[in-house]
């Protein structure tokens, strides 16, 4: 038997959990009309399958019709989730995997205008500031519906197969009530003491149990500390945690430390890349000695080591690594099968919960089979017959095509015109904080390396050098190169460098500098980090109504902090129409969309971010060489079949390209290009 902490079992309560390793609640907002479907059941089955101990579903199901969800969350108080419930319980039994689902009413952290269109509540009359929402005060009668509401939601989890309910404390309104910064009610419920103000949670508590009984599991993931003036305090915290503990009612804690209520506390509470790892383990570690409860934590643990720590320090008895299963599900099996090293990183990215807190779908920058298991694989199968492929750039979309080939078993090569592959993620690695982009070049190289993929790196492919090969396909992923057209003039503007000038450190930042920033992604804001570092006057400018939208609420977080205490200005709604060099300045045209006003401003530096062009000169160069002509079969790219168009019976081998050499995308784009073109062939 393994005497590694992480693979020991767990009792909790009547129920063994086989390992130490859970995923903690996350709503990846896959749902369909608010039920957990094929596509929900089938991601967690696949944590499942591979050995996860517990997976904590839904990121907060909704118990009430006025907690609509912001995204796409599971509608627990709806009877109609009971068989859909069922389906997800049962795939993930399937595999001795235990399941359990996070109940909450959001309070006021939603809106009135989603769902039935009723007004949202709260204890507070303030709204949360990332919803902005105004709330109804609560009355008694609301609070009365709500506990019967969550009792209700719990009987249904219970009904679906459950093995047990994490109640959502933290931002939600629960915490809202027990929280002195979120707490205006008098009476009972009101916020002069403690007890008052937790009097709405425990009551809730108390009617779940009596509603599911004594053995179905109840815990509560809750805030601990609030790291705020004025709210809960760490000592205030440990108090509420040995007042749930008293209780007799809760089977597990489970920990935060911060609040939600804006997307810098958030980004405290959920830590993105260049921020410490597993900063809060240590608090959650002093909540299980006061309490001694069954306690468990999750707050970017992405690695195996840190959990590892967190168990044998007896910090922990379960631990949560949530997004490292967004990046590979399968770390319990390759822990298991001594293949630590094969385990693909999480980057801390947060692409993630970036994309879900803009109504998207959760998605990991550089594992697109996450969240696709119907359509896409996790575990690459071997091809019938091997092949010859020529891959021609070495960023990770070229990369992704050549661990994918190699995997199904081909005969792989590919030309890098760099002494390092990486392509723009290496660009993005220049940045101390955002080193562990890295991670997605490193392991892609490792897999390569293990299936004898042979590279040639400073070397410029020309088609000649391909045709040399006698590939059976090529796959073209040379990337592009900034766009510094504006106004779609068909010509670049003069006087102007790149974004890539100033991240790679080849153009030094001038005394003041206008980055204009068209792209919206984070390039234009980490020229203007770096500017700002060198001590330029910046002025970040973009055409759009908002700064940056493409780096999204989490990710924004860390510029912000390290550019508003620096000679940094944000300008709004302000185009760029042209630069003229007068004398050893640089007047720029600065018009908008919204008008015919134009003004003209004075700069040592204009930085333009808008994009790339693609770099394709190769693939022209072979497309007259191919079978295809490089033409895609869009119908079987997406229903997952091979490519077989034939449009030149002379031709050598099939030819596609993949990533920025297409159009300038993403890095997620160009690894899910590589995968879906690759995994058939």
């Amino acid at each position: 038997m393994s005497q590694d902490p992480l693979l020991q079992p767990y009792q909790l309560k009547h129920l063994t959990l086989k390992n130490r390793i859970m995923t903690t609640s996350h709503e990846p907002a896959y749902p369909e009309d608010g039920m957990p479907k094929e596509r929900y059941a089938a991601y967690h089955a696949e944590r499942a399958k591979a050995g996860v101990a517990l997976a904590m579903t839904a990121g907060s199901a909704a118990v009430s019709k006025d907690s609509p969800p912001v995204f796409n969350n599971v509608l627990a108080y709806k009877d109609e989730v009971v068989p859909w419930i069922r389906q997800l319980t049962d795939r993930c039994h399937e595999h001795g995997c235990a399941v359990m689902i996070q109940l909450t009413h959001l309070g006021r952290r939603t809106t009135w205008n989603k769902g039935d269109w009723l007004p949202s509540i709260s204890s507070s009359k303030h709204r949360e500031p990332a919803h902005r929402a105004f709330p109804k005060l609560v009355e008694d009668w609301d609070i009365a519906r709500v506990i019967s509401d969550f009792a209700d939601a719990a009987e249904r989890m219970k009904a679906g197969g459950m093995d047990g309910i994490e109640l959502q404390v933290y931002g939600h309104l629960l915490d809202q009530f027990w929280s002195p910064l979120t707490n205006d009610l008098d009476g009972p419920y009101g916020g002069q003491t403690l007890e008052s103000r937790m009097r709405f949670p425990l009551d809730v508590l108390d009617a779940i149990r009596k509603r599911v009984g004594d053995d179905f599991i109840i815990g509560a993931r809750y805030t601990a500390d609030e790291a705020q003036a004025g709210g809960i305090t760490a000592q205030e915290g440990l108090q509420i945690s040995k007042i749930l503990a008293d209780t007799g009612q809760m089977d597990f804690l489970n920990v935060i430390k911060g609040r939600i209520h804006t997307d810098p506390a958030m980004t405290d509470v959920i830590p993105v890349q260049g921020m410490p790892s597993a900063p809060h383990l240590d608090f959650a570690g002093a909540v299980r000695k006061e309490t001694g409860m069954p306690t468990f934590h999750a707050a970017r643990i992405p690695d195996v080591a840190t959990a590892r720590h967190a168990i044998d320090a007896g910090l922990l008895d379960m631990v949560g690594m949530t997004r490292a299963h967004m990046a590979d599900p399968h770390i319990v099996q390759k822990i298991t099968e001594g293949r630590e090293d094969d385990i693909r990183p999480c980057v801390g990215a947060t692409y993630c919960l970036d994309r879900i807190y803009q109504a998207g779908e959760a998605l990991c920058i550089h594992n697109p089979a996450t969240g696709r298991e119907l359509t896409m694989p996790h575990v690459i199968a071997k091809a019938d017959k091997s092949k010859k492929v020529v891959v021609v750039g070495a960023g990770p979309g070229g990369l992704e095509a050549a661990r994918v080939a190699a995997e199904r078993g081909h005969e792989v090569v590919v030309f890098e015109a760099q002494p390092e592959p990486g392509g723009q993620i290496r660009l993005t690695a220049q940045s101390p904080r955002r080193r562990e982009m890295i991670g997605i070049i490193d392991w892609r190289m490792a897999q390569c390396a293990a299936r004898d993929v042979v590279f040639h790196f400073n070397t410029w492919a020309e088609a000649a050098d391909v045709q040399a090969q006698n590939p059976d396909l090529v796959v073209v992923a040379t990337g592009g190169l900034p766009n510094l057209e504006l106004l779609e003039q068909g010509k670049e503007a003069a006087h102007v460098v790149s974004a890539w000038d100033i991240i790679s450190g080849d153009v030094k930042p001038a005394a003041s500098v206008l980055i204009y920033d068209e792209s919206g992604d984070h390039s234009g804001l980490q020229a203007a980090e770096i500017a700002a570092m060198a001590g330029s006057h910046v002025e970040v400018m973009t055409p759009d109504r908002s700064i940056a939208p493409e780096v999204m609420a989490m990710n924004l977080v860390p510029y912000m902090r390290s550019l508003q205490d620096k000679d940094v200005t944000f300008t709004v709604a302000q185009r760029l129409l042209q630069v003229a060099r007068v004398g050893n300045r640089l007047d720029a045209t600065i018009g908008t969309d919204y008008s015919d006003l134009k003004t003209v401003k004075h700069y040592d530096q204009v930085v333009v971010n808008y994009g790339t062009l693609p770099l394709d000169d190769v693939y022209y160069d072979l497309k007259p060489l191919s079978v295809n002509l490089g033409e895609v079969d869009q119908s079987a790219l997406i229903a997952g079949r091979p490519q077989a168009v034939l449009r030149n019976t002379e031709g050598q081998f099939q030819l596609f390209r993949i990533g920025d050499a297409v159009s300038a995308r993403n890095t997620h784009a160009a690894i899910y290009d590589a995968l879906r073109l690759m995994k058939d062939l």
